[in-house]
C-alpha cells in the first residue's frame, strides 16, 4: 500500500523527526481554525492532530497518507500550548520548573484514497525539571527560543540544561512520537 506522505505541518521540529526516519514526504501546513471540545490533553492533541490532517486530506487529490499532529503539555491538569507573549511563557516556565509534567503529541494519519482514518492516538511523556531562577528563564525567554513551543520550552534546544529526566518517547517531547508512530503503522500493515 504504497501512497505519498504529506506532513499537514510547519513545525521544522517535525519535520527533522520524518526526516531522519528516513520517510519522503512533503509539507502542506494545515492553516484552519482548531477547535477543541475536551479538557483531557490526551484527547486534545488527538482532536487537533486530525483537524490538520483531515483540512489537508480534503485538499489532496492524489492518493496520499496525510499526517497531523498537535502537542500540548500539561501540568496540575492545565494544558499549555504556546504562549500568546513573554509573560505567558514567564508564567509557564514558573510552573513547569522543578517540577514533573507530561508532554503529549497526537497523530492522525488519513488515507485520501479511502477517506479513511488510519491513526488517531496521544502519547504522552513524562518530563522532570530541575528549578530555574527567575534570572534564567526571562534570559531564556529573551532568545525567542520558547515561543513557538508548547509549554514555552525546547527539550533538544536552550532548556536541555534544565531537564532532568523523561519517561516515555523523547521524539514525543520534541513534538512527533516517531517510535509509536511507525509501530502503529506496522500493526496496520504499512511499512513505510
Amino acid at each position: 500500500m504504497k501512497r505519498k506522505l504529506i506532513l499537514a505541518s510547519a513545525s521544522p521540529r517535525r519535520k527533522e523527526i520524518l526526516e531522519q526516519m528516513g520517510l519522503a514526504f512533503t509539507v502542506y501546513p494545515a492553516c484552519g481554525e482548531e477547535t477543541v471540545t475536551s479538557a483531557d490533553p490526551a484527547e486534545v492533541v488527538k482532536e487537533l492532530s486530525f483537524q490538520k490532517a483531515y483540512e489537508v486530506a480534503e485538499k489532496v487529490k492524489e492518493p496520499a497518507f496525510v499526517i497531523g499532529s498537535d502537542t500540548v503539555v500539561s501540568y496540575e491538569g492545565e494544558i499549555m500550548g504556546k504562549p500568546e507573549d513573554e509573560e505567558s511563557a514567564f508564567r509557564m516556565l514558573k510552573c513547569l520548573q522543578g517540577a514533573v509534567h507530561v508532554v503529549y503529541t497526537g497523530v492522525t494519519v488519513i488515507d485520501t484514497e479511502s477517506g479513511e482514518t488510519i491513526l488517531n492516538f496521544a502519547e504522552g511523556t513524562k518530563v522532570s525539571m530541575y528549578p530555574m531562577t527567575e534570572d534564567w528563564i526571562r534570559a531564556y525567554i529573551r532568545t525567542g527560543e520558547p515561543m513557538d513551543k508548547a509549554g514555552a520550552y525546547a527539550i533538544q534546544g536552550g532548556c536541555m540544561p534544565y531537564i532532568r529526566g523523561i519517561e516515555g518517547e523523547y521524539s514525543t517531547v520534541v513534538g512527533f512520537p516517531a517510535a509509536r508512530f511507525y509501530q502503529e503503522l506496522l500493526k496496520k500493515g504499512i511499512d513505510l
